[in-house]
């Protein structure tokens, strides 16, 4: 592969996750669009890659409308596969070169690493994800997957005659665990390979391959409906605290919002007398007034002193800390002012700044367009940007069915 040049760091290096996700499935109908812990099987896996803080950009391969509607709330891009790559002999590689050259098409740009993440493997987690494309986009390696260790012994069936053999011992010898070299079991979750090498070889175990070591708990493949049946069951478990989770009804007391690059773009608009303005987004207002409605503590908290983010604040009838030093000390207070656990607030930001609100709370959520530290800080990242009805989709998760159906 073509070495990372000097002092080019893992920010600046653009890694595509492609996800294939076909419409047929003999062993489990529609297994792609198969609910785990309430989330789609496809949307649990873009979820997994938005959260992920090297991941670029999110693409899934799909040959079904259903699937692309539900991966495009999710907040992935799709790539429509064509007929000859969606039937049972197609490979996944051939899936991934063909949104590889599909997204560049597109985006004008070329992917440094190009990831291939199952989304059969329900409780991938975004840090395996960063694990393994960092392996290639910062450690030199050429290709990496997920692996989990194994100290089985593994079994054959041969013949009428022997009946089993044994894989990786010998019948008249069976060693204890701490005597016999570990083996490492593929997860079939998460691979990185590089891109250009991916178009060279045409196959993901190209050069040297860099075996990534994950919780064992969490290796679940999706392959019949009694894998399906143990992974809601698991769900519950494994789903605690899990990044990429997102919070429901009745898992959150407060919500407090940062206002620049969380309610807004980011940006300030200048006359030439200096005055500033800025623009919100009248969904992320109706979702505000829907919390309110709701009996959600709520509370916009910004270092900002402009005068326009305590008009916002007027004009969604909410309190309002600005100009304040120390947002983290600022958040605390108010919380033991308001009688409200931290653990049940849900703190929603955009930057570095807003990183020490994030450790404070049960609930940090990262807007889509946030810096790469803080999506990979939080515990939540919503589909929309900053201004875009971030905070409008946040509500749709505290809310739920509930949102719509409260009064105007």
């Amino acid at each position: 592969m073509t070495d990372t040049p000097a002092g080019r760091g893992a920010r600046d290096r653009r890694v595509l996750a492609v996800i294939p996700a076909r419409g047929g499935s003999k062993g489990v109908p529609a297994k792609n669009l198969a609910p785990v812990g309430g989330v789609p099987l496809v949307a649990r896996a873009v979820r997994a890659c938005r959260a992920a803080r090297l991941v670029t950009d999110v693409v899934v391969s799909t040959d079904d409308a259903a699937i692309a509607a539900a991966a495009r709330r999710a907040g992935a891009e799709v790539v429509l596969r064509p007929a000859a790559l969606a039937d049972d002999t197609a490979t996944s590689e051939a899936a991934v070169l063909h949104a590889l050259d599909d997204h560049e098409e597109r985006h004008r740009t070329r992917a440094d690493v190009v990831l291939l993440v199952q989304c059969t493997s329900p409780f991938l987690l975004p840090e395996d994800i960063d694990a393994v494309a960092r392996a290639v986009a910062v450690d030199g390696a050429d290709t990496a997957l997920t692996v989990a260790p194994f100290h089985g012994f593994v079994w054959r069936e041969t013949d009428a005659r022997t009946g089993g053999t044994g894989v990786n011992h010998a019948k008249t010898h069976r060693p204890r665990r701490q005597d016999r070299p570990e083996d490492l079991l593929e997860t079939g979750a998460a691979y990185a390979m590089d891109a250009d090498g991916l178009r060279t070889h045409r196959h993901r175990f190209f050069g040297r391959t860099e075996l990534v070591r994950t919780d064992p708990a969490r290796v679940l493949e999706i392959d019949d409906p009694h894998d399906l049946a143990r992974a809601r069951a698991l769900a519950p478990l494994l789903d605690a605290g899990r990044p990429g989770a997102l919070p429901g009804p009745g898992d959150v007391d407060a919500v407090v919002l940062d206002f620049d690059g969380t309610q807004t773009d980011d940006r300030v608009l200048i006359d030439a007398e200096g005055h500033e303005f800025v623009a919100v987004h009248r969904g992320d207002g109706l979702g505000v007034a829907a919390l309110r409605r709701a009996g959600l503590k709520l509370l916009i908290l910004s270092t900002e002193q402009n005068p326009v983010v305590a008009a916002r604040a007027r004009k969604l009838r909410i309190p309002v800390l600005h100009g304040v030093d120390r947002k983290d000390q600022a958040l605390k207070q108010w919380c033991e002012e308001q009688g409200v656990a931290p653990e049940r607030v849900l703190y929603a930001g955009n930057d570095v700044n807003d990183l020490p609100c994030f450790a404070l709370v049960g609930w940090p959520v990262a807007v889509a367009d946030a810096h790469e530290a803080v999506r990979g800080a939080a515990r939540a990242v919503t589909t929309r940007p900053g201004g875009a009805g971030a905070v409008r989709e946040i509500a749709g998760w505290l809310l739920g069915p509930w949102l719509d159906a409260l009064p105007a």
